[in-house]
């Protein structure tokens, strides 16, 4: 039982810890994109 729960949570935390870096890498993208506009102006 007590694996069970160590590898649910650890699941849960590299689920949540991807998630937060795929969004993190979505945002830095978005503002690349964002200053390559404003140069083009």
């Amino acid at each position: 039982m007590f694996r069970f729960i160590s590898a649910t949570v650890a699941i849960a935390a590299f689920v949540l810890a991807g998630c937060n870096t795929v969004q993190g890498v979505g945002k830095d993208i978005e503002k690349g994109g964002e200053a390559i506009q404003k140069a083009t102006k």
